[in-house]
This record gives C-alpha cells, sequence and structure tokens, in this order.
C-alpha cells in the first residue's frame, strides 16, 4: 500500500461538489497540506473558567435549530468566562465552502471553532485543518472537572476519533478530532392515523418496506407512499439507504478498501430499493434532498418517511405540520436485514476547533461550555436540540417528558441505540466524490439501467480511484 502522503497529495487534485444534506454539505478535497497542528499549551494550575477573561473568539455556523439554541444561551459563557464571542451564520447551501475556504487560509483564518460533521474528519483532520482534542480533554488544568467527556455517548465519540488511516477497524482509534454536539439516528417515520385506519404496522424486513410503501401508495395515489432521498449528492446514500443497505449484512468496502458495491448483498437490496421508489415514491425523486423529504412528510404528502429522526421531530410542530399531520407522526427502528440485525447509520453535527486559531486555550473553554452539561440540557428542554449527545440529558425527566409527547419516539431511541448505532461508512479521503458518484448510479438505475451492470461500473471507476490514491490494496 502506499504512504499517507502519497494518497492524500493525489486525492487533494479531486474537487469535490458541494451539496445539501439533512445537516451537511460535502467540502473539497483539501488543496495542500496544512502547517503541522499546534499542541495544547502546558498545564497552568487549577481550571479557572475566567482564565482568559477578556479575550473575544469567533464562530462559523450552520443556520439550523442547534445553532439557535447556542446563540439563544450565548450570553451565559460571556458571563461565565468574561470572553466575548461573535458569529457568522450561513445557510447550508454555502456553508462548507466557507468553511473550506476559511481553513485553507491556515495561520489567516478567520474563526476559532466551526460546526462541522463527523464526515469531514476524513478531509479536515489530514490537512491538517482541525486541533486534535485529547490534549485538552486530559488536562485537568484546561478542562472542568464536571464536564465529563464519558458521558457523551460512546458511539458518538467513538465515530470522531480517527488515526488517519483509512479502513473501518481505524475509527475510535488516534486522536478526537471534534466533540459531538447533536446528531440524528436513521429511523423509519408514519402516519400513525392512516397506519391505524388500515391496520398496517411498522415494517420489520426489507422486503416489507417495499410493500407496505406500494400498499399506501395504492391507498391514496395522489400521494407518496414513502419519501426517501435521491437528489444527486452523497447525502441521498446516507440516510435511509445506507441504514437498510447495512442492516442487511451489506458492505461500503472491505477489508482492503476494495468496493463492494455490486456484490450480491448491494445488488439485493438495491434492486428492492429502487423498485420501491418507482413503485411508491414521489414523482421527482432525483430531486428529493432532506427539505423536499421532510416537507412533503409534514405537508401530508407522503405517508412514511425513512430519514433522520429529528427531521420528523421538527415536522411534527404546530406551525410546521399539516393539520391532518401534527400529532400523527409515529416512530419506529429501520427495517431489520435477513438475519434480524439493526446497524443504524448515524450523522453527527460536531464542534472542531480551527488547527489555525490563535487562542485555542481561549476556544477550548467555549467548546467545552457548548458540549457541556448545563448548555445541553437547556438547549435539549427548552430548544429544540435533539437528539442530545449525552446520556445524562436522554436520562432526564424533563426531556423525557418532552419527548413522550412524540409517539414511540424514545422507544426507538433506545431498539436503535442498543443495536449497532454508528457511522456504517468506511472512513476514507475520498468519501465525497466517490459516495456521489454512487448516488448517481442510484439515478441511473431508477432511470432503467440494470443493477448490477450499473454497479460493477460503478466498483470499476471507484476501484480506480482508489489505487490512484493509494487506498485500494490488492
Amino acid at each position: 500500500m502506499k504512504t499517507r502522503t502519497t494518497y492524500f497529495a493525489l486525492a487533494v487534485l479531486v474537487i469535490l461538489s458541494m451539496v445539501i444534506s439533512a445537516c451537511a454539505g460535502a467540502a473539497p478535497a483539501p488543496a495542500a497540506q496544512a502547517p503541522a497542528q499546534q499542541a495544547a499549551s502546558a498545564p497552568s494550575g487549577e481550571f479557572n473558567w475566567r482564565a482568559f477573561e477578556g479575550e473575544s473568539l469567533k464562530l462559523l455556523l450552520n443556520q439550523h435549530p442547534y445553532q439557535q439554541a447556542l446563540v439563544g444561551e450565548l450570553d451565559k459563557f460571556t458571563e461565565l468566562t468574561g470572553i466575548s464571542v461573535t458569529y457568522d451564520v450561513f445557510p447550508e447551501q454555502n456553508y462548507f465552502d466557507k468553511v473550506t475556504i476559511d481553513l485553507q487560509a491556515g495561520d489567516a483564518s478567520t474563526y476559532d471553532v466551526f460546526m462541522t460533521g463527523a464526515y469531514m474528519i476524513w478531509q479536515y483532520a489530514p490537512a491538517g485543518w482541525m486541533e486534535p482534542l485529547e490534549g485538552y480533554i486530559n488536562d485537568p488544568s484546561k478542562t472542568n472537572p464536571d464536564y465529563d467527556f464519558e458521558d457523551i455517548l460512546a458511539d458518538l465519540r467513538n465515530s470522531e476519533m480517527w488515526n488517519l488511516e483509512p479502513g473501518a477497524a481505524n475509527l475510535g482509534q488516534g486522536s478526537q478530532y471534534a466533540l459531538p454536539w447533536g446528531w440524528e439516528a436513521n429511523a423509519y417515520m408514519y402516519r400513525k392515523d392512516i397506519f391505524d385506519a388500515n391496520g398496517l404496522t411498522p415494517p420489520t424486513s426489507l422486503d416489507e418496506l417495499v410493500e407496505v410503501s406500494k400498499k399506501l401508495k395504492e391507498i391514496d395515489p395522489a400521494n407518496a407512499g414513502i419519501v426517501v432521498r435521491g437528489s444527486l449528492n452523497w447525502a441521498t446514500i446516507h440516510p435511509g439507504f445506507m441504514t437498510m443497505y447495512s442492516s442487511f449484512g451489506c458492505k461500503d468496502y472491505n477489508e482492503k478498501m476494495q468496493p463492494q458495491m455490486n456484490t450480491p448483498c448491494a445488488v439485493e437490496v438495491t434492486e428492492k430499493w429502487i423498485d420501491m421508489v418507482r413503485s411508491a415514491g414521489p414523482e421527482a425523486w432525483t430531486t428529493y434532498t432532506w427539505y423536499q423529504a421532510g416537507s412533503d412528510f409534514g405537508a401530508g404528502k407522503a405517508a412514511t418517511l425513512f430519514d433522520a429522526d429529528i427531521l420528523g421531530y421538527f415536522q411534527n410542530q404546530p406551525g410546521t405540520a399539516a393539520e391532518e399531520v401534527l400529532g400523527n407522526i409515529a416512530w419506529a427502528p429501520g427495517p431489520r436485514g435477513p438475519n434480524g440485525e439493526l446497524r443504524t447509520n448515524i450523522w453527527i453535527w460536531s464542534l472542531a476547533m480551527n488547527a489555525g486559531s490563535k487562542k485555542k486555550d481561549a476556544a477550548w473553554l467555549f467548546m467545552q461550555w457548548a458540549t457541556g452539561k448545563d448548555f445541553l440540557t437547556t438547549a435539549a428542554v427548552d430548544y429544540s436540540m435533539v437528539n442530545p449527545v449525552r446520556q445524562s440529558i436522554w436520562d432526564n425527566p424533563d426531556f423525557q417528558a418532552k419527548m413522550a409527547e412524540q409517539t414511540d419516539y424514545l422507544e426507538t431511541f433506545q431498539t436503535i441505540s442498543a443495536n449497532d448505532m454508528k457511522i456504517q461508512f468506511t472512513p476514507q479521503p475520498l468519501f465525497f466524490e466517490t459516495t456521489t458518484e454512487w448516488a448517481q448510479a442510484l439515478q441511473d438505475i431508477y432511470a432503467g439501467q440494470p443493477a448490477q451492470e450499473r454497479l460493477d461500473r460503478l466498483v470499476a471507476s471507484l476501484t480506480e480511484q482508489l489505487k490512484d490514491a493509494g487506498i485500494y490494496q490488492e
């Protein structure tokens, strides 16, 4: 296998498509290796929230309910620390363009802390754009003794640790490049009133998923039986499709980083998924992002949604949901695979420190406050910052009472978290372009191309890209 330097040097020549997702968009591959990451400064005694009083920080934030909760409580951080904070908020259409441009500036970067997704670590960390955080977390002079890092769900923490080597076994190792802040588990959301009226129950297998979706379309031909994403970007793969694909026992890459999208397992899932979408999905499926999928479901134009669990939550609010939808949304885990396995893919909105920041210790104070128990509990109970990343909040009676109003939301979370809940993708630096190409293959199959033939071509193309980048092993 070629050295890491070789494949990253090659990978940076590829321009990534910038796309909208449920909670993120892709970032272009790094243009060059950034300066070496700076270590946390030496311990200076006991922890003190006001150690950097008078300092100022600047944040880069995506427009999102999580960001709204943060801005609503930001004065409390300044009161606690004496650190002033300014921020810029950008919509998802261009948020990651802005992140990438700023991080490429290195020492001239404008922002100290930024919102990101776990997948972005696979692009940003090898370029030296993200500050490793374990030195801060483990330093009692820098970290509040009540911070309780272990309270953050282990699956989330481990998904943001990486040793910079491609391969599924390499998550949960190496450095902690970001802190989980809020997350989404992909689940099955359905109109309970429609299911009850027609004697239906949530599907427990892929075949049942297809059958129930078609049945719902027959019941109401004017609306979709199911909505899932279908637009030409990587985000089409990562919610419901990747959860079903993984639960079915399929892999994206094997241990040698050889693409597996044309195996019998993958072909079967793909054929049945596309049959479901053709028969029961929306007419303009190839244009559907998270926004269109969620909006259709909340507007009563679809009976079910297989996507981020919080998307159903946001669509089940007064002023958002149609009258017939409000209060009638229920949750269930995604269907299981043939061996009864449930492997749920997740998305994690996270906070990361710019390795080019000149105010790292002050930035760390902000990050631990923003991911700490006090703020996140307030954000989850008083705002719409769900799902919380801390177990203590899931155990909080006030939060439980709030979420109990959402039919089977808590029960669904418990089932998902008790099974294989994690990032199901294999980490690798060409993630965004290769996964977008996978979405193109789904669109081509939807348009009529034979699944096996099209997936064979996909694997051939990805194999060449991974070989050129020094990732593929013979």
